[in-house]
């Protein structure tokens, strides 16, 4: 398994009010797969990926990944992690707006140490005519995958994407799922998505469902569809 969440709680503190964001959390993931994490709004999906992306640390519990013991990382430690081991897609695109889009892309080269041709990253998702493109440029789709582009240019084991498609119309979003799909096919990297979208879950290799912070199921598909299957 490259992840594993032993036992993991974040809970958040205002004052005598506490909010348990995560509640004893215990979870393993297979490498190379396409995982989707699915449940309602303020189930704890996010604080889920904050802390497997090492952008937040648990209150309590372990997260080994790839081996490696996360939870009591420093941020420094934190820092060449996220550089190292994960890639991030998220609704909001940031993308820097006076950079066009290869230099975007080409930032990554300054933080990951295995990165890959920043060229090569954008022709995979059918962006090689807009490299010298800004991103007022583009439409709502291309700049989703410039922002794919450059997750990948960083060589990361692991994607996360939270409601990658969210902000996107029906046809644009299909077109950024048959991607992530076939990172996880071609590529073998482990692709996880958060989302609240039922439909996203059905082409999973794993669904992992969350509610008020628990882990409700982790369970495989036999059959998983493809996205042209899917009734959208």
């Amino acid at each position: 398994m490259i992840i594993e969440f032993e036992d993991v709680s974040r809970v958040y503190r205002n004052g005598e009010h506490e909010q348990r964001a995560l509640d004893h959390a215990s979870l393993s993931l297979p490498e190379g797969k396409f995982i989707v994490v699915l449940g309602p709004s303020g189930a704890g999906k996010s604080t889920l990926l904050n802390l497997l992306g090492g952008l937040d640390s648990p209150t309590s519990g372990t997260i080994r990944v790839d081996g490696k013991d996360i939870s009591t990382l420093t941020a420094n430690e934190l820092a060449d992690y996220r550089a190292a081991t994960v890639g991030f897609v998220f609704q909001s695109y940031n993308l820097i707006p006076t950079l066009t889009v290869i230099e975007n892309v080409a930032l990554v080269k300054d933080i990951a140490p295995n990165p890959l041709s920043s060229h090569d990253m954008l022709a995979a998702v059918g962006l090689s005519d807009h490299i010298h493109n800004f991103p007022n440029e583009l439409s709502g789709g291309e700049q989703q995958r410039v922002s794919i582009a450059r997750a990948l240019a960083k060589n990361p084991k692991i994607l996360l994407c939270d409601e990658p498609t969210g902000a996107l119309d029906s046809e644009t979003g299909v077109m950024v799922l048959k991607l992530l799909l076939s990172m996880a096919r071609d590529m073998h990297k482990t692709i996880i998505i958060v989302t609240h979208n039922q439909n996203i879950a059905k082409m999973a290799d794993l669904v992992v469902r969350v509610k008020n912070g628990k882990i409700v199921s982790c369970e495989e598909q036999a059959n998983p569809l493809n996205v042209e299957e899917v009734d959208w």
